[in-house]
């Protein structure tokens, strides 16, 4: 592997169609912010010929980051589909962004892709591969998808690629360091004046050939050369791991026995071991100097994605099921099989309206025939109301996108990506399949989100707009939640952090024409009697004919948390006509929805109407429902009032590490830890009750806390009163109409 001169015969340029799935590789692009994905796809781009220029993220002239937003925040936010050609052989490059808000993209290219590659960045912290990178290397493990690391800015000051390949090793080793090591090591220059060397090229450690970086020579290493032993003892390593994923149970006892291994045999073990997902190989990439000539170990990285990762029939396809949930076998890699097909994302075009990237497991699709459209909705969460979406619908246009660029095909076979336009009620994770024969993939696991975001439209103009374009923005990204919550009557878009938000508000105005205003989200309040009260409501008017005239007297007792509103009658000798009973109770109902104080619904009394006076012309319903809500009113003067606030249980899953930060944090947030679990292996579970109002920003602080590590969910539990300082505050501010 990585035996090619510089001028590769395969670099055929852009792949746009597959004429085989056995000549497909769907590949995602994992990593830290920074870490360099997006100029890592760049140079494989030119390396395989599909651009004669590698452009750079600062320039904002990138294939992978075509999105304006992009431009101007300099990071991916979106998931990208890059096809370039290698050796025949098409390769779909899917990358992801690295910022935790994104993390929903990220798990759509997860589900497009049959093997991954982890992009480490030597300038970044080491410690941060045990974050987030971790967590989504476990998942990979979890399903057996084959990975591979890629190491990249080599030429930062005080970078140390040994040290990072025992780390690589140590945290991502699946509890094998040996499962984890390098394929290439970079050769270094002299030391220059800034204190660092430069990369001068790479040592391929099966095959003992040099490549130079600047000339693209490749020679053998040769005896005398003072970087062998370095060499030697990294093969000597190398082989014995790739000898111990081997299926081969002879190799281990030849080598031992003094036999030297065929480096053939060694590759064919190695690419073998790489497809089942048991062994991880470490490489080193860097793009060329002058953004036109070859980088740095990218055509080893395109040898090995054609030559070591799976092809999509060699990857099993997610489970299906009929429409109402009768299992079916799984489908197969077959072009000429059932159609089954799924939308990995969601996306808006000012041009063309809705596109659709599709992954098609079985079968082929080709544009205008007519499929059926059935699924989950956003991926892993109840639906609700949600908007039915077992109906037959018409393909539009297929294409290949390449940057901005569409490039339209004929079919899609099955293993491949496509975009599909025009599906205007497919949405992300649905799917598609024949229309005599529907059926439904197995959903794919989204993260809830949990930062609030209160929305108001910015002018009238905006109105009539926000609503169809916040439910266009949700329908695109299955990770943000729409709300419009009923106690508060906010708008409310749910997210996963400040910068899907902050990219929220920038697409509502840029893509849709909708200006949005962010307002102080309002947590949702109640209030509650602390005593028993009582309370007289007159409501006597006369001024010419008809007049109004009703008294009645109530006693306001508190109940116990949950019990709502009670209504007792214990009216005696007709002080009250029995007509009008149920309208003052009708009247003190509505004036406890209103509340008393704050302007928060009134819940857990019991309301005993003890008295009242009535007149035999001018009584009626309407008098009888105001001196009813007056008669709360002045109870509610009279009595203790307490602010109730909502408290949610939180459950907080970090590293061990992070548990006492945790709990800390929590505990500061007037929050009561109610017990803590050892969830996996290095992960514990903290449980705790928070108020609701404490919590708002939980999502991003909970992340800079465990270093992008630590998850978590909540729910309600209930309301309880809340400390007299903090009624005291939120009362001034419902005062001040905060």
């Amino acid at each position: 592997m990585g035996d090619k001169a510089s001028a590769h015969p395969g670099a055929a340029g852009r792949a746009t169609t597959a004429g085989h799935p056995t000549s497909v590789r769907n590949v995602v692009l994992v990593g830290h912010s920074g870490s360099g994905k997006t100029t890592l796809v760049e140079a494989l781009a030119l390396t395989a010929g599909a651009v004669n220029r590698a452009r750079r993220v600062e320039d904002g002239q990138t294939v992978s980051d075509h999105d304006e937003i992009e431009h101007r925040q300099q990071r991916s936010v979106q998931l990208s589909l890059v096809p370039v050609e290698w050796d025949g052989v098409k390769i779909n490059l899917l990358d992801t962004p690295g910022y935790a808000d994104f993390v929903g993209e990220l798990r759509a290219g997860l589900r497009a892709a049959d093997a991954a590659l982890f992009v480490v960045s030597a300038a970044q912290d080491a410690g941060s591969i045990a974050g987030a990178t971790r967590a989504v290397w476990e998942e990979c493990a979890a399903v057996g998808m084959p990975r591979a690391i890629v190491v990249t800015h080599l030429d930062t000051a005080r970078t140390d690629y040994a040290e990072l390949t025992r780390v690589c090793g140590r945290v991502l080793g699946d509890d094998d360091p040996d499962a984890v090591l390098p394929l290439y090591l970079p050769l270094y220059g002299p030391q220059g004046p800034d204190g660092h060397a430069p990369v001068t090229g790479l040592a391929g450690l099966l095959t003992r050939r040099l490549f130079d970086y600047a000339s693209g020579a490749r020679t053998e290493s040769r005896p005398g050369d003072d970087r062998l032993p370095l060499i030697e003892t990294a093969r000597n390593r190398l082989i014995e791991g790739i000898i111990a994923e081997s299926e081969d149970e002879t190799l281990m006892d030849r080598y031992l026995g003094g036999e030297e291994i065929d480096v053939k045999t060694l590759i064919g073990d190695l690419e073998r071991a790489v497809a089942r997902g048991v062994f991880h190989p470490v490489l080193a990439a860097a793009p060329a100097a002058d953004g036109a000539g070859q980088g740095l170990g990218t055509v080893e990285l395109l040898d090995l994605v054609t030559r070591g990762f799976p092809t999509p029939p060699e990857r099993e396809a997610p489970a299906v099921t009929t429409p109402d949930g009768a299992p079916r076998p799984t489908v197969g890699c077959d072009p000429r099989g059932p159609l089954v097909a799924e939308v990995i994302r969601t996306a808006s075009d000012p041009y063309v309206g809705r596109v659709s990237l599709v992954r098609v497991f079985s079968g082929t699709l080709r544009p205008d025939e007519t499929v059926h459209v059935s699924g989950h909705g956003a991926p892993g969460r109840d639906q609700g109301d949600r908007e039915d979406h077992d109906v037959d619908e018409r393909v539009g246009a297929l294409s290949v996108p390449f940057g901005r660029h569409q490039h339209p095909v004929r079919e899609c076979i099955a293993g491949d990506l496509v975009c599909v336009a025009r599906l205007t009620r497919a949405e992300t994770g649905d799917t598609l399949s024949a229309k005599d024969d529907p059926l439904v993939m197995e959903p794919w696991v989204m993260p809830d989100p949990l930062l609030p975001l209160a929305v108001a439209a910015h002018g009238k103009a905006d109105e009539d707009k926000l609503s169809q374009g916040l439910a266009r923005l949700v329908a695109e990204d299955p990770t943000m939640r729409l709300e419009q919550n009923p106690d508060t009557r906010q708008l409310v878009l749910w997210c996963l952090g400040e910068a899907q938000r902050e990219v929220a508000l920038e697409r509502l105005q840029s893509r849709y024409g909708v200006r949005v205003d962010a307002v102080p989200y309002r947590v949702s309040l109640r209030e509650t009697f602390g005593e028993r009260a009582v309370g007289r409501g007159r409501h006597v008017k006369q001024s010419g004919g008809h007049g109004q005239f009703a008294i009645c007297e109530i006693e306001v007792d508190p109940l116990p948390p949950g019990a709502g509103i009670e209504f007792v009658d214990e009216v005696v000798g007709g002080s009250v006509p029995r007509p009008f009973i149920p309208s003052v109770e009708k009247g003190v109902r509505a004036q406890a929805a209103r509340g008393v104080v704050a302007g928060h619904p009134l819940v857990d009394i019991r309301i005993t109407l003890r008295d009242g006076k009535a007149h035999s012309v001018d009584s009626s319903d309407a008098a009888f429902q105001t001196a009813g809500a007056l008669a709360l009113r002045e109870a509610a003067r009279e009595a203790v009032i307490h602010l109730l606030e909502p408290v949610v249980t939180v459950r907080v899953l970090v590293p061990d590490d992070f548990v006492g930060p945790v709990m800390s944090d929590l505990s500061g947030r007037r929050g009561r830890v109610v017990g803590t679990e050892q969830a996996a292996p290095g992960r514990t579970l903290v449980r705790a009750e928070v108020p609701e109002i404490e919590i708002g920003r939980y999502a991003v602080d909970l992340r800079s806390l465990s270093h992008g590590a630590g998850q978590f969910s909540r729910s309600y539990a209930r309301h309880e009163p809340m400390p007299q300082r903090v009624a005291d505050r939120m009362r001034e501010q419902s005062q001040n109409g905060l």
